[in-house]
């Protein structure tokens, strides 16, 4: 799992809801800037090699609080954040405000990506995904069958690529080979992940060998090309291109939304982090459907054990 220390620090800063105004700054003595600096680094999980500064404090828009400024810097990156303190020096805080018609977690990019299920379903299920990850292929034998035959034409399923590289070393070029076959066939881009996804071991190889890896790989998109008749030389010049703009695209995107690892499902809009049993996935499903005014499925009963579909 990968982390992103200060694209976190940067949507901490953007949810700051008070704006800084121009006024006499105020002081503090250096136990109680100490005391401050200590409670945000065990807050916010601070690592010791980022420094923090407080600024001068302003009035805000809260009664009873003023506006303290806080710089954290790592080398030549630095970032401030705005807090709020009492003005007897007692309480510590941050208001935040969302906004709600901006939110990138009800935008994410979908154009163009393959749909598994209907195309028209109201509710959408977002995978941020890694072709080598395990915890990813879990999760993809937990969506379908098990989810997609419970939900039937009630939900869609959309992939995104995130592959980790600095853990998954074909994890990149497996997504680019996927999207080869996507720009032919979507059912055939879907062949392609589930195969992947269920040999990953077969991918590796008992070597472990990155070039044989690639090899697997190539080979597997032009088997699954050939059953579906696509364009051979098309798919062919693809391969061989292995061009990564798409796929980084997808991983920055993931980036933006905070996502640390995958699997990452969104489901319209509302986040699932790792690869958690299909139960729980279901209740979040539900939720949404609610929202959109559809019943969900009924629960799994005795007779059909969970997991079967309905």
């Amino acid at each position: 799992m990968r982390i992103y220390f200060w694209a976190g620090l940067l949507a901490l800063g953007l949810a700051v809801g008070c704006k800084a105004q121009s006024a006499p700054s105020g002081t503090q003595d250096a136990a109680l800037n100490r005391r401050i600096e200590v409670m945000v680094r065990s807050q916010f999980s601070i690592p010791p090699e980022v420094s923090i500064a407080l600024g001068a404090r302003t009035p805000s828009q809260i009664s009873g609080y003023n506006t303290l400024p806080i710089t954290l810097s790592h080398g030549s990156t630095k970032k401030v954040i705005d807090f709020l303190i009492s003005t007897d020096n007692t309480k510590l805080g941050r208001f935040e405000t969302f906004d709600l018609a901006k939110d990138p977690v009800f935008n994410i990019d979908i154009a163009g990506r393959p749909i598994r299920g209907n195309p028209d379903a109201k509710v959408t299920v977002v995978n941020f995904d890694d072709l080598e990850c395990p915890y990813c292929a879990r999760m993809h034998s937990s969506l379908f069958p098990s989810t997609m035959d419970r939900y039937k034409d009630k939900v869609r399923f959309v992939y995104k690529d995130d592959p980790l590289t600095d853990l998954h070393p074909w994890a990149m070029h497996a997504a680019v080979d996927a999207n080869c076959l996507a720009a032919q066939s979507g059912q055939v881009y879907w062949n392609f992940v589930d195969y992947v996804h269920a040999h990953g071991q077969e991918i590796n190889g008992e070597d472990r060998d990155l070039t044989k890896s690639f090899a697997a790989l190539d080979r597997i998109a032009r088997d699954e090309a050939a059953l579906a008749k696509l364009n051979a030389p098309k798919l062919d010049a693809c391969l061989a291109k292995q061009d990564e703009t798409q796929v980084r695209a997808s991983a920055k995107e993931a980036e933006a939304l905070g996502v640390d690892g995958t699997p990452a499902l969104f489901i319209d809009g509302e986040r699932i982090n790792g690869a958690l049993p299909a139960e729980q996935v279901w209740l979040v499903i539900d939720r949404a459907l609610r929202a959109d005014g559809i019943e969900p499925p009924p629960p799994a009963t005795a007779e059909q054990p969970a997991g079967k579909g309905q």
